[in-house]
């Protein structure tokens, strides 16, 4: 597993009790703390320079640097580089001489449901893409003319693209998406159950007016759409 996500933290305690009551599995406690619900990995990181985004591990990126300086900034830090995509999300490129080795085979579900992926809005779709393209990611759905599209990378990670202002809900940058089905009224119920708070209740997509989708957000910021579809 070499594709990850990161997630800042104003506090790791606050931060492992987010994702406990959510029932993620906690793979690594510290140095670093490491959290799945067997399909994404997110490391939780108390640096104070750690942003929202994800880490890719290879053994070197020097080549893959210059290649993307081309096309943004790239700034060289510590074990590798990190430049962010049009939507304002990190990308780090970290170096390492061996690959990440998580076993998720015994992780189970957590309580928001079945993971699809990273959602960023942006507002240069085709600037987004040329980065992600060149990092290996390939188109696996969607339709730019539509305003939303999926790449993915060969380590499963999945990265929906969506305008700038086209959710009619709030939009943190970066997100990762659940969805549900019919499930996701019972699950919404779960997390209130939780004591996680719900940072939007969405109605926009019910003609009833119930509470079909929400938005989490982690101590660190990062946000989860817990959606139907």
């Amino acid at each position: 597993m070499n594709s990850i996500v990161q997630s800042p933290t104003p506090n790791l305690k606050q931060s492992l009790d987010f994702y406990k009551r959510l029932n993620f599995s906690i793979l690594s406690n510290e140095n670093p703390t490491i959290v799945s619900d067997g399909k994404v990995v997110i490391e939780i990181n108390p640096e104070r320079v750690a942003r929202a985004g994800i880490k890719i591990f290879r053994k070197d990126w020097k080549i893959m640097a210059e290649t993307l300086e081309k096309i943004t900034p790239v700034k060289s830090i510590d074990y590798g580089y990190v430049l962010n995509d049009p939507s304002g999300s990190y990308i780090y490129l970290m170096e390492r001489d061996s690959d990440n080795t998580y076993d998720l085979s015994a992780v189970k579900t957590s309580t928001i449901g079945t993971y699809a992926g990273i959602s960023l809005e942006t507002p240069d779709i085709n600037k987004s893409i040329e980065i992600y393209k060149s990092l290996g990611f390939s188109k696996t759905m969607g339709d730019i003319s539509k305003g939303w599209v999926v790449y993915q990378n060969e380590d499963g990670l999945p990265i929906s693209f969506m305008l700038s202002g086209s959710c009619p809900h709030l939009f943190f940058n970066p997100s990762l998406t659940y969805f549900n089905g019919k499930n996701n009224l019972g699950i919404i119920e779960k997390i209130r159950a939780s004591g996680v708070s719900i940072t939007e209740e969405i109605t926009t997509f019910n003609k009833e007016g119930i509470v079909d989708n929400v938005i989490i957000r982690d101590p660190g910021g990062y946000g989860f759409f817990i959606f139907s579809d």
